[in-house]
């Protein structure tokens, strides 16, 4: 925060000496007892302190991240673990500074695939109109954040049929998602997903259990890091799509079996349909002596 000369007789104090009976009116105010820092402190400006859209909140949570050392966490569960407002004001407050230019939060993804995300505070935004646009100068690039390029189109995946589509869904949406714990390169994006999601399904369609699945799109990985571990799926799925399972005829359906009666000419028990009103025996003589 900007110092002042402590030296310096403040306005009121000096008007007291000119004219002592202005005291009446000035019953209020604030003075200031200063010392000078020698170490622990930062140097805020007062175009943040005093700044008239940011709520004191968000006043209070950008000089508390800006005396952070580098690297200090400033996540919004570490933020409310540190002080009392709860998340939810803590995140409000985070987007006020966001807004006016004094916070930026980038996620990034590191060379094993991890999504971090990483806060740049700025402690002297530009004046510009538009909010996104600051001065503040844009973070070093690091290893782990390539120059972007273009994002190709990943290769097609096998389709399967609409029924199996709709049973499957989850099934493959969890073991694509679950890559990542066999190996963390793995580690797909939800458009990644949707987008093998059906290949697995075509897979599974054709009798393949969901651990075949896996060892054939996990084993025998490159030892280097995975520049498009989707389309390396994507891939795996086409190439290796095994073939249907042999057709099997439909079971023909049981014999039915009729319930029992008595045979109208001789009274034995016999099976036969509603309509039969006498057993085998009596209707092969009925019909030798007609």
């Amino acid at each position: 925060m900007d110092t002042q000369n402590p030296s310096a007789p403040s306005r009121a104090q000096s008007g007291v000496v000119g004219n002592p009976t202005r005291s009446r009116h000035h019953t209020g105010g604030v003075i200031h007892e200063n010392t000078r820092h020698t170490e622990r402190f930062v140097v805020i400006g007062n175009h943040l302190t005093q700044h008239k859209e940011l709520s004191l909140l968000a006043i209070g949570l950008g000089c508390h991240i800006q005396s952070l050392p580098t690297g200090a966490p400033a996540d919004i569960k570490s933020l409310a673990s540190r002080f009392n407002e709860g998340t939810t004001r803590i995140a409000a407050a985070l987007r006020e500074l966001e807004t006016h230019g004094y916070l930026r939060r980038e996620r990034v993804r590191t060379a094993t695939g991890r999504i971090i995300t990483r806060t740049i505070s700025c402690n002297q935004p530009g004046h510009r109109r538009r909010p996104a646009d600051t001065d503040c100068p844009a973070p070093p690039r690091t290893a782990h954040r390539p120059e972007p390029r273009p994002r190709k189109a990943l290769p097609a995946v096998p389709q399967p049929t609409q029924a199996a589509a709709v049973a499957l869904h989850q099934q493959a949406t969890d073991l694509l998602t679950a890559l990542r714990r066999h190996d963390p390169r793995l580690l797909l994006s939800a458009t990644d997903t949707e987008h093998l999601a059906p290949g697995v399904i075509a897979w599974l369609e054709r009798e393949v259990t969901p651990t075949t699945v896996r060892h054939a799109l996990t084993a025998d990985l490159p030892a280097d890091a995975l520049r498009r571990p989707a389309a390396l799926l994507a891939h795996r799925l086409t190439a290796q799509l095994p073939p249907p399972p042999p057709y099997r005829a439909p079971a023909a359906p049981p014999p039915v079996r009729h319930a029992l009666r008595s045979c109208d000419g001789c009274d034995r028990a016999f099976r036969a349909p509603q309509t039969e009103t006498h057993c085998r025996d009596c209707r092969t003589a009925a019909a030798v002596n007609p």
